[in-house]
């Protein structure tokens, strides 16, 4: 039993061989075949053949990150929701139960989300109440 194992492992530890070998070949030739001077500009950083100006610690508003959350999270249920249309036959009906309970966990996080503020962009704007107190 233990001869099956081994045989079947030898294709995985040749592959690991194989990539050890041309990870430590290609650091080498890199390091031999590479350029060892030290210009003026050689330590500057730049993009795209552009001087860099300023500062490279530019504080970005915190917006900016909710809306990369909000599309990394929207984008996975989509890949969710997809999956389920493809498995739709196969699924029946608990497949549908289970994505429209799905949907509506969505729905409520999204709603949630939009009662906290966390979807305003600008800033708060002041509700003039019938008695003349702003809110």
């Amino acid at each position: 039993m233990e001869t099956s194992q081994t045989l079947t492992l030898w294709p995985l530890a040749v592959y690991v061989a194989a990539a050890v070998v041309v990870v430590t070949l290609m650091i080498a030739l890199s390091y031999v075949l590479g350029q060892r001077h030290m210009g003026q500009a050689t330590a500057e950083p730049y993009e795209s053949g552009v001087a860099a100006t300023g500062t490279a610690h530019v504080r970005f508003d915190v917006k900016f990150y909710l809306i990369a959350m909000f599309f990394v999270i929207f984008d996975l249920e989509s890949v969710f929701i997809f999956a389920w249309a493809v498995a739709l036959r196969e699924s029946g009906w608990a497949g549908y139960i289970e994505i429209l309970v799905f949907i509506g966990v969505l729905v409520a996080a999204l709603v949630y989300l939009w009662r906290m503020g966390a979807l305003e962009w600008g800033p708060k704007r002041r509700i003039k109440r019938s008695d003349g107190v702003s809110e």
